[in-house]
């Protein structure tokens, strides 16, 4: 036989192995089908007619589940870790959801593990929404997540948190089959159906990964730092530190997918500090160091609080005050603040068990921290770097450059401390 003819039958046998393995996975559809199995058999029978496999999660706790559930509620309360008779009787629906959430996110888990599920949708309203959102968290980013909520057009972070899960507004509540919720429903379907068939792609080699953290007001520093980097073969991951972003970076560390951390915008501490809108929550800057990874640690923005324009708390009003943009002003950092936060910096690095440098960019710590701009502050950021070299232990150095941190010399510098500290 002919190489040629040869290697294309083989291509075409390993596509249709991926095909049938693929086939092989169903989509999980998890849903109350004591209140809502009319939309769910709908969203399945889409699935079906896409000529994908789906299967059923009953979280409901009102009646027994229909025979045609594939996993019923009973293995779904036992799974949250009490019996479903239990949750029945005490009437108590605050409990009900929080055990069929965790009993759900369990199940999950537990079918992706076991390489049975391709990808998981859910529909619900405000309970629903949680145990949908509780079940979809548990699995890695990449895996196709689609929630149809009535509560899509509010706050999302409390269900989305760091995952990634796709939010859709039902428009209309979730109650019976109508023109508007058919078609909306549909589009979900299939859209997670899109999802799942995808295949990833796959480069020519898997490339090292660094994460680094990102505001508008540092973009320049880490844009030319992240093209170092590049240079040498990395993948950079690139957070934004909005809370969100750093809790995200925080939990890809922990799971092992990052190898060094360049952490040029650590201005989510702040917000922790002064409850500003851009917290990431008391465990930012620890993930790190527990993994033992390198890493390189700036002050990027750690001049400013972020605020909704109304919600510059009181105490604050009287304070140096800049409007960022419609959605965002800022507050200056004072000196005693300044020094409470590198006491905070100072404790997290202290307790890393991996390699930690931190460079210090005496000419401002921002774009509107550097000269002439309204943040230009020399005593405040002066009384950071004092209390954080006060603090940190004489292992970690502290590297002072007479560098704005969006100088391209300062970015370039910051690349170069990581690769060595990876390269040893």
């Amino acid at each position: 036989m002919p190489f040629a003819s040869f290697h294309s039958r083989y291509a075409l046998c390993a596509l249709r192995y991926a095909f049938l393995s693929f086939m092989d996975k169903s989509i999980l559809i998890i849903g109350t089908f004591d209140t809502k199995a009319e939309e769910l058999n709908f969203i399945k029978d889409q699935i079906l007619a896409r000529g994908q496999k789906a299967r059923t999660l009953d979280a409901g706790v009102l009646q027994p589940s229909p025979a045609y559930v594939d996993i019923p509620n009973e293995r779904v309360a036992a799974a949250g870790g009490r019996p479903l008779h239990e949750l029945v009787s005490r009437r108590d629906r605050g409990q009900a959801v929080a055990v069929m959430a965790q009993g759900a996110a369990k199940v999950t888990r537990d079918l992706f593990d076991q390489g049975e599920i391709s990808g998981v949708i859910s529909l619900g309203g405000g309970s629903g929404t949680v145990i949908g959102t509780s079940a979809m968290r548990t699995l890695p980013v990449g895996v196709p997540k689609v929630m149809v909520s009535s509560m899509a057009s509010g706050n999302m972070r409390p269900y989305v948190r760091t995952s990634d899960i796709t939010m859709m507004y039902s428009v209309v509540d979730i109650s019976g089959l109508n023109r508007i919720s058919r078609r909306i429903l549909r589009n979900a379907a299939l859209a997670i159906c899109g999802m799942a068939e995808g295949r990833e792609e796959k480069g020519p080699a898997e490339r090292p990964l660094i994460a680094t953290t990102m505001f508008g007001v540092t973009t320049p520093c880490v844009t030319e730092a992240k093209r170092v980097l590049e240079e040498k073969g990395y993948e950079v991951l690139v957070f934004h530190a909005n809370g969100p972003g750093g809790m995200a970076m925080e939990q890809l560390i922990g799971e092992g997918q990052i190898q060094a951390v360049l952490d040029i915008t650590t201005t989510e501490l702040p917000d922790e500090l002064c409850g500003g809108k851009g917290s990431a929550g008391p465990h930012r800057l620890e993930k790190a160091g527990e993994m033992r990874i390198p890493q390189v640690v700036v002050p990027g923005a750690m001049d400013m609080v972020n605020y909704f324009p109304d919600s510059v708390p009181p105490q604050f009003r009287h304070r140096l005050l800049y409007v960022h943009n419609p959605a965002t002003t800022l507050m200056r950092t004072s000196e005693e603040e300044n020094r409470q936060l590198a006491e905070i910096m100072a404790r997290k690095l202290s307790r890393a068990n991996g390699p930690v440098v931190v460079y210090i960019p005496l000419r401002g710590f921002s774009a509107v921290d550097a000269s002439g701009q309204p943040f230009f502050d020399p005593a405040a950021d002066r009384a950071f770097v004092e209390a954080l070299k006060n603090n940190l232990p004489a292992r970690i150095p502290v590297i002072e450059k007479e560098s704005h941190i969006n100088d391209p010399s300062f970015a370039r510098e910051l690349a170069q401390a990581l690769l060595e500290l990876l390269g040893r």
